[in-house]
């Protein structure tokens, strides 16, 4: 594993962070001498694994990231512990069961899009004055091979991750100049929580993912949280509102 001993100094803001990509990301910059405040909807065993390994720099808040108010609870009960913001991993999200427009209810939309999205923005307005008081910040947004082209989620899910995107290029161009960096991952398939079900029985959606993707398997979680590593490095200070898939030649087809 790469080290990058800057991140000793630095306090990370990541979602998500209960399973998945969010928890290796918490995993990964805890490992990495980072204090990390990580906010999710669930509370599980993972998370108080971590607690005992880094009680000093690891800080869990319950947060539902559609519900402005436990966001402005959660934001504001890190302000008031962490006396800077350096790097923000919006890494929060849902599927939509691949859901065509015509199956897809209001309801639905609406809740893809206050996960997904919303979030995203309302997250970031909230951090970014901090980083801009500083001259400096980094931001990770989650995205997906989904915000790239289509098949990779339902209609819902593919509009929120192309939105995710265009968010993420505007962000950069806007506040760049005043030391903002943002960038988003656009993963293909990895092996998480999410993607459960395609594992199920004989794993039968599992193995035609893996064998109509050109690096034949699927990615570990691990592998994402290295590239959030990397690009909320100093080493990737030149890149720029740029998206990043890591989706084993999936678009490349």
């Amino acid at each position: 594993m790469i080290t990058y001993p800057e991140f000793s100094q630095k306090i990370v803001v990541g979602t998500g962070c209960a399973s998945g990509i969010g928890l290796a990301q918490a995993e990964l910059f805890l490992q990495q001498g980072a204090t990390f405040f990580g906010a999710d909807l669930n509370q599980n065993e993972a998370l108080k694994e971590l607690k005992q390994r880094y009680p000093k720099t690891f800080y869990f808040f319950k947060c539902d990231v559609r519900a402005k108010e436990e966001i402005s609870a959660f934001v504001q009960t890190v302000l008031a512990q962490a006396p800077k913001i350096d790097i923000l991993l919006n890494t929060a999200g849902i599927l939509d069961a691949y859901t065509p427009s015509l199956e897809t209810s209001e309801e639905l939309w609406d809740n893809i899009f206050q996960t997904n999205l919303k979030s995203i923005f309302r997250l970031t307005n909230a951090f970014l004055p901090t980083m801009l008081a500083q001259k400096q910040g980094v931001i990770v947004n989650m995205a997906s091979i989904a915000g790239l082209v289509a098949g990779g989620g339902g209609a819902a899910y593919t509009a929120s991750k192309h939105a995710i995107i265009g968010y993420t290029k505007q962000l950069d161009y806007d506040y760049a100049p005043k030391g903002i960096r943002a960038n988003c991952i656009a993963p293909g398939a990895i092996k998480t929580p999410m993607n459960q079900a395609d594992f199920v029985g004989e794993a039968t959606m599992a193995k035609e993912v893996a064998q109509n993707t050109p690096a034949r398997r699927w990615a570990e979680p691990s592998e994402v949280a290295q590239l959030s590593l990397y690009l909320a490095s100093q080493a990737a200070d030149f890149i720029h509102g740029t998206v990043m898939p890591i989706d084993g030649g999936w678009i490349e087809k």
